[in-house]
């Protein structure tokens, strides 16, 4: 009996000593600081500062659209931009291009138009340019407002060549034998073309039955037409037809500008240089679009990318240079003005408004 009221005794000693530990941490614990330690509510002295918020990197795949066939100056410019963005390390993931040019192009600019906000709109682009943007506002009720506009890179324009099949020596002699009664037929892409082609018309006094027009998906579709011996002159900007001049299968004939170009492209007259008319040009500029529902960080993120595109040595010498364009990068929020604008004009021009 002894023995266990001594058990029972220091058994009840250790629990009354645990009790008054656990007792003492817990008022520890639940200590309110003094007021030395606490925060000031004027100075906000003590306080963490706030993280700021990490910008927006893609996380996928990005889709690049390009409303026309692969080998023409869309083409071309695209493919030129998503290798730099690759070898100049701008980005970390892969940038997949999509041809799509059902419909003239429409197909391609109304999937990107609607793209809904989230995730894919942010990973979606879209080459955009004025030739892509007439025939848009003139067929579909798309406008620039359905789009992010994110950047304009470079400015183009065109000129015109004879091909091995071509009857006639240069483009003077063309008009002498459309005017005489002989059809004299041309090539080319939509948009920018096409309006180059109406002015070019207008200026030298014919219509187009006497030299009709044949309109491609791409200007590297319509090369291929000439190539074929299928039709007697295309339009083109220097990017897509370089090569073929180098390698003699086409010919430049007249330069679509107030001046002439160089290097390889330097023979080809201007119009007011092969008759009693006033040069023609169409420029055409060169941009990047998103879906309307792109956030503005991801905006933000691409157009900062493109600048730094604009600003490489491989940007300046392998494309502006090579295929004799003018560069001319505007941010997303000076593309946006542009765009609006150029559309707004063109608009009033053709009684949309």
């Amino acid at each position: 009996m002894k023995k266990f009221l001594a058990a029972l005794l220091v058994l009840v000693l250790t629990v009354s000593m645990m009790a008054g530990c656990g007792g003492a941490a817990n008022s520890s614990s639940a200590a309110s600081p003094t007021p030395s330690d606490a925060p000031s509510s004027e100075s906000g002295a003590g306080e963490a500062p706030a993280e700021a918020p990490a910008g927006w990197k893609p996380t996928k795949n990005v889709e690049w659209i390009v409303t026309s066939s692969p080998g023409g100056g869309s083409d071309i410019y695209t493919r030129t931009i998503q290798d730099i963005m690759v070898t100049g390390s701008m980005l970390d993931q892969t940038i997949l291009v999509n041809n799509k040019t059902d419909g003239g192009g429409e197909v391609g600019r109304a999937q990107v138009s609607a793209t809904k906000a989230g995730d894919q709109a942010n990973h979606t682009l879209l080459t955009f340019n004025s030739g892509d943007l007439m025939p848009m506002v003139l067929n579909t009720q798309n406008r620039i407002e359905d789009f992010t506009p994110i950047a304009l890179m470079a400015v183009d324009k065109q000129l015109l060549f004879k091909g091995e099949h071509t009857a006639y020596a240069d483009f003077s002699e063309a008009i002498e034998a459309a005017k005489n009664g002989t059809v004299v037929v041309v090539g080319g892409s939509k948009g920018d073309d096409v309006a180059t082609f109406a002015k070019l018309l207008e200026e030298i006094g014919l219509t187009e039955s006497e030299m009709p027009y044949i309109t491609h998906d791409a200007t590297s579709d319509a090369i291929t037409a000439i190539l074929g011996g299928h039709i007697d002159f295309v339009i083109s900007k220097p990017a897509a037809a370089t090569e073929y001049v180098e390698a003699g299968r086409l010919v430049p004939v007249l330069a679509l500008s107030n001046e002439r170009y160089g290097g390889a492209l330097a023979d080809a007259p201007t119009l007011s240089e092969i008759g009693d008319y006033n040069n023609v040009e169409v420029p055409v500029w060169r941009g990047v679009v998103g879906p309307k529902d792109m956030s503005p960080e991801a905006a933000a993120f691409w157009t900062d990318v493109l600048k730094q595109v604009s600003e490489s040595e491989q940007w300046k010498t392998n494309y502006l240079d090579k295929n004799m364009l003018i560069g001319n990068y505007m941010n997303a929020d000076e593309a946006a003005a542009f765009m609006k604008q150029y559309q707004d004009d063109y608009m009033a021009k053709e009684g949309l408004q």
